[in-house]
């Protein structure tokens, strides 16, 4: 089953207080030990929020604002998409991205179409 991993931390402090070097670092090891595992099905760093674009449709008309959806303290960074047997496969490969030791990482389920 796939499962979308959503890196959510604080744009202004993606790394925490943690070196930014060496977090990246670790980012691409988590890459390739997990490309070489055959989990790792595709995943990209974003923008921004201040590059970020809301669309809503109402009555309509399409309304687009700048920026996320909603306030918050910790914003969309990036996401994996992987494929793991299980939930806790999946919760198992979160628990490796760099970014779970000071943001969060979501897990979810993909529903194919």
């Amino acid at each position: 089953m796939q499962y979308l991993l959503i890196i959510a931390t604080d744009e202004n402090k993606p790394y925490g207080d943690e070196d930014g070097e060496v977090v990246h670092k670790e980012y691409m090891a988590f890459g390739e030990e997990m490309g070489a595992k055959g989990v790792l099905q595709g995943g990209n760093r974003l923008h921004p929020t201040a590059d970020a674009t809301t669309v809503r449709v109402r009555g309509g008309d399409v309304l687009t604002t700048d920026g996320p959806f909603a306030e918050t303290t910790e914003q969309i960074a990036g996401y994996y998409l992987v494929e793991c047997p299980d939930l806790d496969a999946a919760v198992d490969v979160a628990s490796k991205i760099p970014g779970a030791r000071h943001g969060s990482i979501e897990v979810r389920p993909i529903q194919a179409m």
